[in-house]
């Protein structure tokens, strides 16, 4: 099988989102050229200085083809639970491959890459591959690419199909969630708790995360941000704490809230960021926008969408998760389609079928014979 064999070089590459994945995108470049692609790198350094790099490439004349969208970049280790071998390291028992990023997405990607080398027949119209950097941590491997790529205004100008690799379970999804994320940091002063002359920070924080947790319950419970055509149909705000303190006998300088909430369709989170940003501007406590991505809707009874349908032999659905296609608005026939199960990504004992590599491997090569020969 081609695409288990493209899955174990994949596997191997460590590209967790807060290291380089420089390496992986020299590999996958060299994959796409041999493949007769021509290629485009979009480099950029991430928040932390980190080197991060994506590419974009097309095969065929010009037209209205198919684009491919995956990420390389994968979730950290750090706890791996299956005994046959490291996460780094692809392994195949039962039907199944193991390792760090084989659902998620290094399956799907080596089930594109299999696709192409299968299709002999000669291209009418342009088959598009782009992989980016940082989809788990915010997509900005996307924006760059939006920003950078001449291939993605290609993709833009011509109307391609665009398919967004995730795993799905080889099922049509038609819509997910967006993601909007933001930094509250409260400041206090430390000192030996012993003298009373530290401020600490989190007695700051602490009336901001009462309002905090207010505006939460206020989101799961209003109509104005529910809706049914997804599960759970609600935002689902997440709120994380930490003050970095380990002693019991120094004041906090400083506490640090981050929230996480997946706005739907519709939805207009600039009212909340706006509400967060001033009750943070109160002495001791400043906020920041981290990322926001917005909701990913196609309309489910389009000629696209009933097309994948019919191909898929599934009817399409939402999800709740998020993906590259938030920053891909300007592509109107989008929707994502990949192999593995999305319960499996991010676990302990990372793995995809391999039916599911066979079946989408298939799938990719039928939508290239059907769009692009």
């Amino acid at each position: 099988m081609i695409a288990l064999e493209r899955l174990k070089q994949l596997v191997a590459f460590p590209s967790v989102s807060r290291d380089s994945n420089v390496a992986v995108t020299d590999h996958i470049e060299k994959c796409l050229a041999e493949l007769h692609f021509e290629t485009e790198r979009v480099n950029y350094q991430d928040r932390q200085g980190v080197a991060k790099s994506c590419v974009v490439a097309r095969k065929g004349p010009s037209g209205k083809g198919l684009a491919y969208f995956a990420h390389s970049d994968v979730v950290a280790v750090d706890s791996w639970q299956y005994p046959a071998s490291g996460p780094w390291e692809a392994s195949v028992s039962d039907g199944k491959c193991y390792g760090r990023g084989s659902c998620d997405m290094k399956g799907s990607l080596a089930c594109m890459l299999a696709a192409v080398e299968s299709v002999t027949e000669d291209l009418t119209a342009p088959v598009f591959v782009t992989v980016t950097a940082d989809e788990e941590v915010g997509y900005q491997g996307a924006r760059e690419v939006v920003a950078q790529s001449r291939i993605y205004q290609e993709i833009v100008k011509s109307g391609s199909r665009a398919i967004v690799g995730e795993p799905t379970g080889l099922q049509v999804v038609h819509a997910h969630k967006g993601g909007c994320a933001m930094e509250i940091i409260a400041r206090g002063k430390a000192a030996h708790s012993s003298t009373g002359q530290g401020v600490n920070a989190n007695e700051v924080m602490i009336p901001f995360l009462s309002d905090l947790l207010k505006l939460h319950h206020e989101m799961e419970s209003s109509e104005e941000w529910r809706d049914e055509r997804f599960e759970p149909p609600t935002p689902t705000m997440n709120i994380g704490i930490n003050d970095g303190n380990g002693t019991l006998n120094i004041t906090s300088p400083q506490s640090r809230c981050t929230l996480y909430f997946r706005p739907m369709p519709g939805q207009d989170t600039s009212g909340v960021i706006e509400r967060i940003t001033q009750r943070a501007s109160e002495p001791g406590l400043q906020a920041r926008l981290i990322f926001s991505g917005d909701p990913l809707f196609t309309d489910p009874q389009s000629e696209f969408v009933q097309e994948l349908s019919a191909i898929t032999s599934s009817p399409s659905r939402t999800v709740a998760y998020g993906t590259d296609g938030a920053v891909f608005s300007e592509l109107r026939e989008i929707a994502v389609l990949g192999p593995g199960d999305i319960a499996q990504a991010h676990t302990d004992d990372e793995w995809i079928a391999l039916e599911q590599l066979d079946g989408g491997t298939r799938l990719y090569a039928e939508l290239i014979r059907r769009w692009c020969c």
